[in-house]
């Protein structure tokens, strides 16, 4: 495990310290917000002052705060708690009721149009913040040093370029993809697309697969994504701008994951890795909290939180998640706002909200029940917790498929979960020590770095202001077409100068030939 001595540390502050800067952030509201607050803060601590656009449909993104200013936009940038909680539950419904092709098609249907509407919505907001003269005329005169945006929606990419400052990206998705799919050259033959549940050691049939889904995903893009923004980016920019070349000219992209949750992969010099930034050490529980804990003995605790958009489960579910944990001897926390479950045993604590890193970090805790989100398996390796996985939506399937294949989680399916095999999960990973020992493990190699994640990120965010963006890290590949960016004029010019070259020796040959042949005929003569 790094160590991180402190006269290190003392040193890397005192070498990147530059007068405190202003940093403008649009943020993107949900879990997403949870980690862009940490980097707030920080900056905050640094001296840096930062203002933060705030949607007035905003879940998390509170008005006051000590660690940064907001300008309100009265006007929604497409975010519903509800509506999204709800098309969760509704999606947990149609899994269970069926696992056929054309459940997953109806899923992915209805996911495509909750999508489509939030960028419809996203784009209506950015429409009014353009023309309201007044607030970009303030905007402009707060002269800030840098834009800070998260780029899983395109809000603050095109108020960016229409203010014109460097751009830093907090980012995992665009609103495409993966981030590294903008900017990286992505091999579909070892380079999983996120969705396909594959890894980078394929077979021919699982790169059939993973170019099929590369061609589903572009297919949703064209039809839904790309109508959605071009208008606005020809109408706002110039027709000549596509708008992933908006995203493609930011100047750093702060990636919130690294090589022990990614599979090894072609990556750009812009791309900082900071998988982790969010995880702290663990501070001590609250009394109650604590009793209940060291009331498990030798057994030690579980812990289940499913995220933010899922408060409670269906109802038959719950009862057989309860039921599960009532037959073991560990002590369960368990963050459940629904209805409470009949069959929820004596060892299991109801919580509507839980300390999850703190608990994460508890030497007692033994297993982790998650739905899959990055914060929350990042902070399960950092504290070397195994997992248990029920993935609902999004890059939750995806991201538990990497956590298996490193073998340390067990992962169900929330369309077949019942008592029976989640109690059998519970137990592999809790009694089958190569979870936790891979675990620990996979930790060791993610604490080991010669500087920590949030340093890494201040220092690059710091780099940027002191120089006014960092073109030089930068490829130009974002400016050519596809054609030139494959080379496909270039190949086609050499195929038609062989070709020419071949035509040209033909038709010497035959010239040569048909010469010889007359004299050959006229000596005969």
């Amino acid at each position: 495990m790094a160590a991180h001595p402190e006269p290190a540390a003392m040193l890397f502050c005192s070498s990147t310290f530059i007068k405190g800067g202003k940093i403008l952030v649009f943020p993107v509201d949900g879990s997403h917000w949870v980690n862009m607050k940490v980097i707030i803060e920080e900056l905050h601590s640094r001296g840096h002052e930062v203002t933060v656009l705030r949607p007035s449909d905003t879940w998390y993104i509170k008005e006051d705060s000590p660690h940064y200013k907001t300008i309100n936009i009265n006007s929604p940038v497409g975010y519903d708690e509800k509506g999204l909680g709800s098309f969760v539950i509704k999606t947990i419904i149609m899994q269970r009721e069926g696992a056929s092709i054309w459940t997953q098609i109806s899923l992915n249907y209805e996911l495509m149009i909750q999508v489509s509407e939030m960028n419809k919505k996203l784009l209506q907001t950015m429409e009014g913040i353009f023309e309201n003269a007044k607030l970009m005329q303030s905007l402009s005169d707060a002269k800030y040093d840098l834009f800070l945006t998260d780029p899983a929606n395109a809000g603050g990419v095109l108020l960016c370029r229409q203010m014109g400052l460097p751009l830093v990206f907090n980012v995992r998705w665009t609103i495409q993809s993966d981030g590294h799919e903008a900017i990286a050259p992505s091999p579909l033959s070892y380079v999983p697309i996120p969705g396909a549940m594959l890894s980078d050691k394929m077979t021919f049939t699982q790169r059939v697969k993973n170019v099929a889904y590369y061609l589903f995903m572009w297919f949703c893009v064209q039809c839904l994504i790309y109508p959605t923004y071009q208008p606005f980016v020809h109408r706002h920019f110039g027709t000549d701008v596509h708008y992933m070349e908006l995203f493609q000219s930011a100047d750093i992209w702060l990636m919130r994951n690294d090589f022990t949750f990614e599979f090894p992969r072609p990556t750009m010099p812009n791309v900082v890795y900071m998988a982790g930034f969010q995880c702290k050490h663990s501070k001590p529980l609250s009394k109650e909290l604590e009793d209940f804990v060291q009331s498990s003995g030798e057994h030690g605790v579980i812990i289940m939180t499913l995220g933010s958009l899922v408060k409670n489960l269906p109802e038959d579910i719950a009862e057989d998640i309860a039921a599960a944990f009532a037959q073991l001897p560990q002590k369960v926390i368990w963050r459940h706002t629904g209805k409470r479950p009949s069959t929820l045993g004596n060892n299991t604590l109801l919580l509507d909200w839980l300390p999850q890193n703190d608990l994460l970090g508890h030497p007692k805790t033994k297993v982790f029940v998650a739905h899959g989100g990055t914060n929350g398996i990042q902070e399960a390796i950092y504290h070397g917790v195994p997992l248990v996985g029920l993935p609902l939506m999004f890059d939750q399937h995806d991201n538990f498929f990497r956590m298996e294949a490193r073998g340390v989680a067990k992962v169900l399916d929330i369309a077949t979960v019942n008592r029976d095999n989640f109690l059998e999960a519970l137990k592999e990973v809790l009694y089958e020590p190569s979870y936790r020992d891979k675990m620990k493990t996979l930790s060791n190699l993610h604490r080991d770095q010669p500087m920590k994640p949030m340093d890494r990120a201040m220092f690059w965010i710091e780099f940027v202001m002191r120089h006014k963006g960092a073109p030089h890290l930068r490829t130009e590949s974002y400016k050519m077409s596809m054609i030139q960016y494959y080379s496909i004029d270039v190949v086609a010019f050499l195929l038609t100068v062989v070709l020419l070259v071949f035509a040209v020796f033909i038709t010497v040959v035959r010239f040569l030939f048909r010469r010889l042949f007359c004299r050959s005929k006229a000596k005969k003569e």
